[in-house]
């Protein structure tokens, strides 16, 4: 799976950032630009796609909203040194994720968020998952799960996953779940339509996801829908 390592070069200004250490406390392994002392700051969780590592979505933080505060996750699953997934595919066709897995890391990315809540002070309506590729495909599998656990997600460059789509309806629970959906047109890895798909399945289940579209972007994120992103948390707590 590509990284979204290409769109630093565009975020981060010359001169190169210490990277924050890597924290071992919560039941998955993360960085942190957080206050620990500050009580209700609105929380991002960050989760990367498959063959990366926690150090991929850091940067995004520095050009989302400053009263935040921002983790990034590994992934519970190692492929080799340095490379992560949150579940292995299954089959050769349309990208779907090992059920097994799934259950696994989804409860493991709920426990994290309890104790992250716990902390990082704020309530679970302030909390909000922020996956790219397979880390958005984890978002919509937590989230649409749990609706409780978290005040909502953005979904880059994902698609929501066979398994979750046959075993879910309609729930009053979700309804107060915010969705922010972004997709490059020309992504070769997961194609344009998982993520109209995922827009129009989500409004099934009465959600009213925010969707964007990002002319010629591969699998990738670019600076533009960092921008829209910045400008869906600053609308969800101003």
């Amino acid at each position: 799976m590509l990284k979204a390592f290409a769109l630093f070069m565009l975020l981060v200004s010359a001169g190169v950032q210490a990277q924050p250490a890597l924290h071992t406390d919560l039941p998955l392994n993360y960085l942190a630009r957080a206050d620990e002392q500050a009580r209700n700051r609105p929380l991002v969780i960050f989760l990367h796609g498959s063959g990366s590592n926690e150090e991929d979505l850091l940067s995004l933080a520095d050009e989302l909203p400053k009263h935040y505060n921002y983790l990034s996750v590994r992934a519970p699953k190692s492929m080799e040194p340095g490379r992560y997934q949150w579940f292995a595919k299954k089959g050769e066709g349309a990208y779907d994720g090992d059920t097994s897995d799934l259950k696994a890391s989804g409860q493991m990315l709920l426990d994290f968020i309890e104790k992250a809540r716990a902390k990082y002070p704020t309530d679970a309506s302030s909390v909000y998952l922020v996956g790219f590729s397979q880390g958005a495909m984890m978002s919509y599998e937590v989230a649409l799960r749990h609706p409780e656990a978290v005040g909502g997600i953005a979904a880059m460059g994902g698609r929501v996953l066979s398994v979750l789509r046959a075993e879910l309806t309609p729930d009053e629970s979700r309804r107060a779940l915010a969705v922010f959906i972004g997709h490059g047109t020309a992504d070769p890895i997961i194609p344009y339509h998982d993520g109209t798909d995922a827009d129009t399945f989500l409004k099934t289940l009465a959600l009213e996801p925010e969707f964007h579209a990002y002319p010629g972007l591969g699998h990738n994120i670019s600076a533009l829908e960092v921008k829209d992103l910045r400008a869906w948390l600053e609308r969800l707590n101003p």
